[in-house]
């Protein structure tokens, strides 16, 4: 399955499209509308202890590397991977989260869409 970031939610609510795909519970707060909207079908992500640790070890390897990222990016990013699901985000920090996910020995498929 594919997890959508909550740029992408917002464009396809907008837009008025059917929302398929999960989501986590970052945007769950971040977007709270998300729940009344008719359009959306997909399931909602929440946490786990080791995602928490996961997001926890990216942001450790990414300070050796003075890139330090936003914990909501990095929790998505954790739960993506440990939930094997394809990130479709605008968000350009993802590239520098998926580097650090890479040099973890972690497989992370992103899809990063220009805005």
């Amino acid at each position: 399955m594919t997890i959508i970031d909550t740029n992408i939610v917002i464009d396809m609510v907008k837009a008025k499209k059917d929302i398929t795909e999960n989501i986590t519970a970052i945007t769950y707060v971040e977007y709270p509308k998300i729940i009344s909207y008719k359009g959306f079908k997909g399931s909602i992500i929440f946490p786990n202890r080791e995602e928490y640790i996961l997001a926890h070890r990216i942001q450790m390897k990414l300070l050796e590397q003075g890139k330090p990222q936003q914990f909501s990016d990095l929790l998505i990013a954790a739960i993506a991977v440990t939930e094997k699901e394809k990130l479709i985000t605008k968000d350009k920090d993802f590239e520098i989260i998926q580097k650090a996910i890479k040099e973890l020995q972690y497989d992370f498929d992103v899809k990063i869409l220009k805005e």
